[in-house]
């Protein structure tokens, strides 16, 4: 079977998340779930499904960006649909301004969403408080904002959000309106949304309402005016109200948080006492420095899925020497990129912009050395003495910049079969500095 160039350069895009909801995508998925220290996917939904589908439930994920979180969400929203809940998942990157975000912002894009798609499925609502609403904001804001009367909620929301987005004043001022009614706005959206829905949706036949809300791990770390962290304020200071949604909700949340030492009142306000469930990197090897042949394994397998996806895994590794020269240069692509999905995928598109597969070993290594050097330039010296003691003891402090080494992806996280937990440094940054 000959290897499709341009299809394999498509699903090699590092930016592409895979739909596992559609047959085409699942072919290239890989499950990872073994070597990463447990099924974490499975007890998100074993936590709806099994423990507490009448009674809403708030959970939390985290992991580094581009580990693959939004692959397993929407595996996730294909299971909880499989077992008869209606699951809504959403980006909140496509509705929100990253670098400045509060709690209404984040309440009104969930509002818009669960709005928009249950109207699809012929559920209707009577949005009352928020037809008012629009009508306030209207006034307060003085810009023209085109809300055709008896506009759904979805296109209302929408509209605000889409004059908003690209307007810090515009943002300032409707957050100014908008704050002291935070506790109003999530009655309203618990009481003219979330609970007819559900009554609708039962009879219907559906088990009741899930809401995944991604990519709001990516909201800038910037200092607020009162000293805290944006995710600080709307995780921690604000999470109680967050969490008072009475749907079943997964919220992403930064890694950052984690590793703070806020990590219990994070939990206790915001998980309901219950810790954040973390997706950490595939192991390429053991915390002695041993192999993990199990995560390379899987990690060669994935990028075989891409080249060959619609062979049995034994068939793939026949024609592996059509992707690469020998054995050990897929081996070593994976080993540099440290069990982080998007880093691998990167590297392997690299090397399709220079030049057709089998890639031979030169390739690859030009590939690792122009990617290290890059990510080396974003190192300052302070840094590396840091790097060299995470490199050393396997862990890390509590402090900033230990936060910004993780949120840089210099320091990946790895979790053993037994929930042994280690960290170690990105292995294109060891080459490149000689650590």
């Amino acid at each position: 079977m000959a290897l499709n160039i341009k299809e394999f350069y498509q699903v090699c895009n590092p930016s592409k998340t895979l739909l596992v909801t559609n047959p085409d995508d699942r072919r290239y998925y890989i499950d990872f779930a073994s070597v990463r220290g447990g099924k974490i996917i499975e007890e998100l939904r074993r936590t709806i499904v099994r423990l507490s589908p009448d009674e809403p439930t708030c959970q939390l994920f985290a992991g580094h960006i581009g580990c693959g979180k939004s692959t397993e969400l929407v595996r996730l929203q294909a299971e909880l649909a499989a077992a008869n809940f209606t699951c809504i998942y959403f980006e909140s990157s496509e509705d929100l301004e990253m670098a400045d975000v509060d709690v209404t912002d984040i309440l009104l894009a969930v509002a818009r969403q669960v709005s928009d798609n249950l109207e699809m499925l012929g559920i209707v609502f009577q949005p009352v408080y928020f037809q008012e609403l629009f009508r306030e904001i209207v006034d307060f804001l003085q810009v023209p904002l085109d809300i055709p009367g008896g506009a759904g909620l979805g296109m209302g929301i929408a509209q605000i959000m889409v004059q908003t987005k690209a307007s810090y004043r515009l943002r300032s001022r409707l957050r100014q309106y908008l704050e002291p009614r935070t506790s109003a706005i999530l009655a309203a959206i618990n009481s003219e949304l979330i609970r007819p829905a559900i009554e609708q949706l039962k009879r219907q036949g559906s088990l009741g309402l899930v809401v995944i809300v991604d990519n709001l791990d990516r909201v800038d770390t910037r200092l607020l005016t009162n000293g805290r962290t944006q995710p600080e304020h709307l995780f921690i200071d604000r999470g109680e109200q967050l969490r008072k949604l009475e749907c079943h909700i997964v919220w992403t949340i930064p890694l950052s948080l984690i590793f703070s030492g806020e990590i219990e009142t994070l939990k206790n306000r915001l998980g309901g006492g219950v810790s954040p469930k973390v997706l950490p990197m595939v192991p390429v090897q053991q915390r002695d420095g041993s192999n993990c042949p199990e995560g390379m394994n899987l990690l060669q397998q994935m990028v075989l899925a891409r080249a060959f996806p619609n062979l049995e895994p034994e068939q793939r590794e026949e024609l592996l020497l059509e992707l690469v020269d020998a054995p050990a240069t897929l081996e070593r692509l994976c080993r540099a990129s440290g069990g982080h999905v998007r880093n691998l995928l990167s590297l392997v598109y690299r090397c399709l912009q220079q030049q057709d597969p089998p890639f031979p070993r030169d390739c690859i290594e030009m590939a690792i050395r122009e990617r290290a050097a890059e990510l080396a330039l974003a190192v300052s010296p302070q840094d590396w003495p840091l790097l060299q003691s995470v490199r050393d003891t396997k862990s890390i402090r509590d402090s900033a910049n230990t936060l910004t080494l993780l949120r840089s992806l210099f320091v990946f996280e790895y979790r053993g079969a037994g929930g042994e937990r280690w960290f170690d440094i990105n292995p294109l940054l060891a080459e490149h500095h000689l650590l």
